[in-house]
């Protein structure tokens, strides 16, 4: 576990990297800030921080190096240069990407003899440094235990395994699944909307219905993930489903919403039940979802 001030260095200074920075300075930590454009820095270095003046140089201030930029390629971009300043440092890498560019990213700091950190933010930056803040990590064990005090300032610290690629996989699946819920919400809401019902009377009992929903499916859904099993007769048969998208397009024709947002799951859906499974559950259209990762990167 590290001391209750460890020096910290923040690279990148967008809203996120500054609410980051600026929750260590809450914090009581020294923290140094680098930013391409420095202007940004301004407002931490009025409360305390030192402002850098190239990433190497930031880098070597701190030995806990917490990195936020727009992509892996300016990862790559920032910390290459800075060679040998990073021996016997920890990267924080908090910028949104893949599980394989983590990889590509924990080669590049171990490579100058820096352990690596790769994380997700699930929080926007107004929750940095609250409890309803969520940060994923994976990569080097002994890096998190050795940092863990410092690094539950910015929220609750969840450490995922060893392999970098962890933190950025499950941050993706969280997004998605919010993502794929905001289609619901939304095409819900068009529906109702377009015929002259309060979205906010409806909205409570949208947010109940999907809430029930969930609880009910993601156990079997992870029950035939992680097994092949379908876990007892379907609840609701998916020929049974495949019928009714027919109702949800004609509502939506007659209300002019458009279809755009259900269309894909319907179309595996009538794809599920034509191969032949219909008495199963929606569950079965996981099958759908995976490809050869070969085919994918063909020309």
């Amino acid at each position: 576990m590290d001391g209750d001030r460890t020096p910290v260095t923040v690279i990148g200074l967008g809203r996120m990297g500054s609410a980051l920075a600026g929750a260590f300075l809450a914090a009581g930590h020294p923290v140094t800030v680098w930013n391409r454009s420095p202007e940004k820095a301004g407002p931490l270095v009025e409360r305390g921080a030192v402002r850098a003046a190239t990433p190497a140089e930031a880098v070597a201030a701190s030995p806990l190096v917490v990195v936020c930029v727009l992509d892996y390629a300016a990862v790559h971009h920032l910390l290459a240069p800075a060679g040998a300043a990073l021996a016997g440092r920890t990267v924080v890498n908090l910028t949104n990407g893949t599980p394989m560019q983590a990889g590509e990213a924990a080669g590049l700091v171990a490579g100058h003899g820096a352990e690596y950190l790769d994380g997700g933010i699930m929080a926007v930056p107004p929750l940095i440094g609250t409890p309803r803040s969520l940060i994923l990590y994976s990569g080097s064990p002994e890096a998190f235990a050795r940092h863990r005090t410092t690094l539950e300032v910015l929220g609750t610290a969840t450490h995922l395994g060893s392999d970098p690629g962890l933190a950025p996989l499950h941050d993706l699946a969280l997004l998605t699944g919010m993502y794929g819920m905001f289609s619901g919400l939304l095409h819900a809401t068009a529906l109702v909307r377009a015929a002259g019902v309060g979205a906010r009377d409806f909205a409570p009992m949208l947010s109940s219905w999907i809430k029930t929903m969930a609880d009910a499916a993601l156990p079997r859904i992870a029950e035939y993930a992680d097994t092949g099993e379908h876990g007892g007769p379907a609840g609701s048969p998916l020929a049974m489903q495949a019928a009714a998208f027919a109702n949800f397009l004609d509502t939506g024709e007659e209300l002019g919403v458009r279809p755009d947002l259900i269309l894909p799951l319907m179309r595996l859906v009538e794809r599920r039940v034509a191969d032949g499974h219909g008495d199963e559950d929606i569950h079965g259209v996981l099958d759908l979802l995976t490809t050869d990762p070969k085919e994918n990167s063909a020309p």
